[in-house]
């Protein structure tokens, strides 16, 4: 059995109201590669915090390599060879590989940067661990996929023997986390330790050698991958059992409810962010749009619910053009929105939650009494979507704002699913929300869709598209570029699309 790299005991961590770390344990191997897995809330990040020296902790001990230590600031962790690589990266756009890499740390003699020993270093480092890198290259020209292997060469650089990833694979394609996953092997097979965070656990199980589970705030129980299941894990987290395989009934679908015609939507530069699309959707059927994020899928959904004007092309709602129509407008012929951005778009925080329940509904007959709001119907109807959603909320007079993430998510179903829709545009519905939040808004939308409800799934996450969707369209430069009925198309297949690097021809399909 391999040494200890650190050991954490009894690491408690309290914030006003909250404890985000409860006496935990944790013990990680030198030469393994350990997931920690958990809700939001369970108190991942904070723990890692900790060990890179952005928190300090109320009680508990840090020892690395058998020798107790404080790890007051992330400079003493990369001391002690530990380095950390967040979910947001820290690179400069404008700089090249090399630059971004040594940033900090560069190489001098004599007062003078040796940029050319920089390169040299780089490039022995991508060699080393099999990263495919040009030191020279503009780091804002590289994919998603290679900024994350220059976050990982920079704490290389810095001579770290254990990486802490944070979230590594949420904004990449399938095969990026191919080659991710094959750059860690090997880090692995040449002795170097890594601390994997993730809430995708096929992938955990697919990378890890051993896997903690922490629970609000404390650790459930570590397990060897090999012998682990997701459900065990899914339970584990939630403290229940989890459907992780939603039933998916076939239905027919019935006439075209939402329908884009060669649309085309401005954006803050004169490069249009959406160009030239085209789609429909049924009723009784989910649409999914899938896409690495930032390819127009944002621009596209305001755009169809009204907040975002067309500089070409017609909007349809069960055939009525909607083209110039407002948001309210569209919103009263039956569009439901549940935009990406809650907080900005969806919910008034210091708002009360029966004021946030009723939001762009409270004009409704039965909601006003004359020129006032009609509180014991708006109270009694609040009442009714508080509890068939499970909205975990002592008193409906509390600010939204002091809600957790998946209740507020909660809210914005409830409000949505009112007043029986004819179209949901559901735009990253599930991002943030831990196992069993996302296993309720799922299972929210498949019943839309059996209800006759036509539902465009706009998601960043391809095992949710390919989970829910009936169709899949493909959004790459801000155009479709490929559309596929459900089961035509593999994971990897539509990472092709994703990436720009397969399209089905240059006409839109839809």
């Amino acid at each position: 059995m391999d040494p200890l790299f650190i050991e954490l005991q009894g690491i408690t961590k309290h914030f006003p109201g909250v404890i985000a770390n409860d006496h935990i344990d944790l013990a990680v191997r030198r030469g393994e590669i350990h997931a920690i897995v958990g809700e939001n809330g369970a108190g991942k990040s904070t723990l890692m915090r900790i060990l890179y020296g952005l928190y300090q902790p109320d009680r508990g001990t840090i020892e690395v390599n058998g020798h107790p230590d404080v790890i007051d600031s992330p400079r003493r962790a990369l001391q002690l060879g530990i380095g950390m690589v967040h979910q947001h990266f820290t690179l400069i756009p404008v700089f090249t590989v090399a630059e971004n890499v040594i940033l900090g740390s560069e190489p001098t003699a004599w007062g003078q940067l040796r940029m050319t020993d920089a390169h040299q270093q780089v490039a022995e480092l991508c060699k080393q661990y099999g990263f495919s890198l040009d030191p020279a290259a503009l780091v804002g020209r590289l994919s998603v996929g290679e900024q994350q292997r220059v976050e990982i060469i920079k704490v290389l650089y810095r001579g770290a023997e254990l990486l802490i990833l944070d979230e590594p694979t949420a904004v990449l394609v399938p095969q990026e986390v191919e080659e991710l996953f094959s750059n860690l092997r090997r880090l692995r097979e040449q002795g170097k330790t890594i601390i994997f965070i993730s809430h995708k656990l096929d992938e955990v199980l697919a990378i890890s050698d051993r896997i903690t589970v922490l629970r609000r705030g404390r650790v459930i129980g570590t397990v060897m991958a090999g012998v682990a299941s997701k459900a065990q894990l899914a339970e584990m987290m939630v403290g229940r059992p989890v459907l992780l395989d939603l039933a998916h009934p076939p239905v027919t679908p019935g006439a075209v409810r939402l329908e884009a015609r060669h649309l085309s939507v401005p954006g803050a530069s004169a490069r249009l962010p959406v160009r030239d699309v085209s789609l429909s959707v049924r009723g009784s059927e989910i649409y999914g749009i899938a896409g690495v994020e930032g390819n127009g899928q944002t621009e596209l959904v305001e755009a169809l619910v009204g907040l975002r004007a067309l500089s070409r092309g017609a909007l349809l709602i069960d055939g009525h053009d909607v083209s110039k129509t407002t948001a309210r407008a569209i919103r009263l012929l039956g569009v439901a929105h549940i935009p990406e951005d809650r907080h900005r778009r969806g919910l008034v925080l210091p708002m009360a939650v029966w004021e946030n329940v009723i939001l762009g509904h409270h004009y409704r007959e039965e909601f006003t009494n004359g020129p006032l709001l009609n509180r014991p119907a708006i109270d009694d109807f609040v009442r009714r979507r508080v509890n068939e959603y499970d909205i975990r909320v002592a008193d409906t007079e509390a600010p939204v704002l002091a809600l957790s993430g998946g209740n507020q998510q909660k809210v914005i179903v409830a409000r949505e699913f009112a007043f029986a829709p004819k179209v949901l545009v559901a735009a990253q519905p599930t991002r943030g929300l831990d196992i069993g939040a996302t296993e309720f808004v799922m299972r929210q939308l498949l019943e839309a869709r059996e209800a006759g409800m036509a539902v465009l799934l706009v998601s960043a996450n391809l095992e949710e598209i390919l989970a829910l969707s009936d169709r899949i369209g493909v959004m790459y430069g801000g155009r479709l570029v490929g559309e596929f009925v459900r089961g035509a198309a593999t994971p990897a297949e539509l990472g092709l699309y994703m990436t720009g690097a397969k399209r089905q021809g240059e006409a839109n399909v839809g």
